[in-house]
């Protein structure tokens, strides 16, 4: 099989990625049924539909690859893979997709020995589009999810770097599901403004020098970190473990469940404290 080429991948994937993002818009606007999955989460037709396009994109450009997809691994479908697989989260965000906050993504990454090496992040609400590209940079662009054919082959990107933090000064974005040991650790490295914001625009955001870290100590899972790890990684930051190791993939034993994790608009951890208690 011939080496999978990562500068084009973000190019042949953008016709479906905005696909997805003009499906999930239309159900945005009109509303839809909300069901519960096993683990008592909330999942629409719009994470349904959204993941089959991505999928039938995937298994049409990269048909020897596997891919992890939030729906299906909760369908108990989850593929055979080996160091190198794709994960899925058609429409991160379901919870705020649901109760009306433009606060949602598309995302898609490609995992290779336990790093994600490819990622592509689209927010349909904005047409904010953050995806790496060959060489480890990453870029972002604004496309409409009904965009033309001219308009996606004229798409202009711009090259994400982080900005050096200031530690007097630091801007994190906080999930909307944070909980209190999240706060307490961004008390303790000061931080003088926490910005609450739904799904992995975080990541984007951080890559795009807008703020300086985001921590996670509540359950994630693998689809939703590896995209923004992707392209945080390639814009100069990092996102590691509470530990200070690289935050990794591939977990089958665990379900695909992430550790805690801080994503760092920085090289390496800025401050690292000891493990919260789970749940908090």
């Amino acid at each position: 099989m011939r080496p999978l080429d990562l500068d084009r991948l973000g190019d042949l994937l953008l016709p479906a990625v905005l696909a997805a993002g003009r499906l999930e818009l239309g159900y945005f606007t009109a509303g839809v049924e909300i069901e519960k999955k096993a683990d008592k989460s909330p999942v629409t037709i719009a994470d349904r539909e959204a993941e089959a396009v991505l999928l039938s994109a995937l298994a049409s450009i990269t048909p020897r690859i596997p891919v992890i997809a939030e729906e299906q691994v909760s369908a108990g479908n989850i593929p055979e893979h080996g160091d190198t697989f794709f994960l899925v989260d058609a429409l991160d965000g379901t919870h705020l997709f649901i109760r009306g906050k433009p606060e949602f993504s598309v995302n898609i990454a490609l995992v290779r020995t336990g790093k994600p090496v490819f990622g592509v992040i689209y927010v349909p609400p904005t047409g904010a589009l953050y995806v790496t590209r060959g060489g480890g940079q990453s870029f972002t662009a604004r496309i409409a999810a009904d965009a033309s054919v001219a308009q996606i082959a004229g798409l202009k990107y711009t090259q994400l770097a982080v900005r050096a933090p200031d530690r007097a000064n630091l801007v994190a974005f906080n999930s909307r599901a944070a909980g209190g040991a999240a706060a307490a650790f961004l008390e303790s490295l000061d931080v003088r403004e926490a910005r609450p914001l739904g799904s992995s625009m975080k990541f984007g955001l951080i890559a795009a020098a807008e703020g300086d870290l985001y921590a996670r100590f509540g359950d994630t899972h693998e689809w939703d970190t590896a995209a923004g790890q992707a392209i945080l990684d390639a814009a100069g930051g990092c996102v590691t473990t509470v530990d200070g190791l690289p935050l990794t993939y591939g977990h089958k034993q665990r379900r695909y469940l992430n550790p805690h994790f801080i994503a760092w608009g920085a090289a390496a951890p800025l401050l690292i404290s000891p493990d919260p208690k789970r749940g908090s």
